[in-house]
């Protein structure tokens, strides 16, 4: 009986490359092109973009046998806006629980977006635990403290930006299913491009367990953290 695969496709777009890559969940390479470039403006990145998808969108939904619905995109740009915000909680002794991390996330975020204008966050990532003024690279588990903190960085992107790229896609009835910052995947991963693209599908799923998944609601039922955040699972 032959499998079925799941597919999953991502657009790398930079000053000076464009690639276009589907992935099955063996981990395999389906389709892939290329474009290289001299160093462009974002503007010339654009209009390179729509030619890189009009010559390869139709040879890979043939290939497939499969529309392409969502992608994601994988930007190595200059144009992240980075956001360090420190929230703290006084514990009183007691065991640190989800809903207080819960509570500190929900505030970190909520100055972030009092903070960022037209801006949307793309990775939310705790870098410290600090705990009675002791610093933790995770969370420790069944800890009793009285007071412990969270260093939570957000990186944000331009809403005009993700207009633009939207547009682009929309041509092709696909929309944004994640962005990704090429530089925050660089830290995890060698210089061989394939591992990046691996490296890529790792983080998304969840590599990093620092890194707070940012979803859209759902029901009424569960609470914010649960809605907002895959974390803890």
């Amino acid at each position: 009986m032959n499998r079925k695969f799941n597919y999953e496709t991502y657009l790398y777009i930079s000053t000076k490359k464009l690639i276009i890559l589907v992935n099955n969940d063996l981990n395999e390479n389906i389709y892939k092109d290329e474009l290289t470039f001299e160093e462009a403006t974002n503007e010339i990145v654009f209009e390179k973009l729509g030619y890189i998808l009009n010559k390869n969108i139709f040879q890979i939904e043939k290939k497939l046998k499969s529309f392409i619905e969502k992608v994601f995109v994988i930007i190595d740009l200059d144009i992240f806006f980075s956001l360090e915000i420190s929230v703290k909680k006084n514990n009183y002794k007691d065991i640190i629980q989800l809903k207080d991390i819960n509570h500190l996330l929900y505030e970190a975020r909520d100055c972030c977006k009092k903070t960022i204008e037209q801006k949307k966050i793309i990775h939310m990532i705790i870098k410290n635990y600090q705990i009675d003024n002791k610093d933790y690279s995770f969370l420790p588990n069944n800890i009793n403290c009285n007071n412990f903190s969270l260093d939570v960085n957000f990186i944000c992107i331009s809403n005009k930006f993700i207009e633009k790229l939207e547009k682009i896609l929309k041509n092709f009835q696909i929309t944004i299913s994640q962005i990704v910052d090429a530089r925050y995947i660089n830290k995890f991963v060698s210089d061989e491009e394939e591992n990046f693209f691996l490296m890529t599908k790792k983080i998304i799923k969840g590599h990093n367990p620092n890194e707070v998944k940012l979803v859209e609601k759902t029901t009424k039922n569960k609470g914010f953290f649960e809605k907002f955040f895959n974390f803890f699972n």
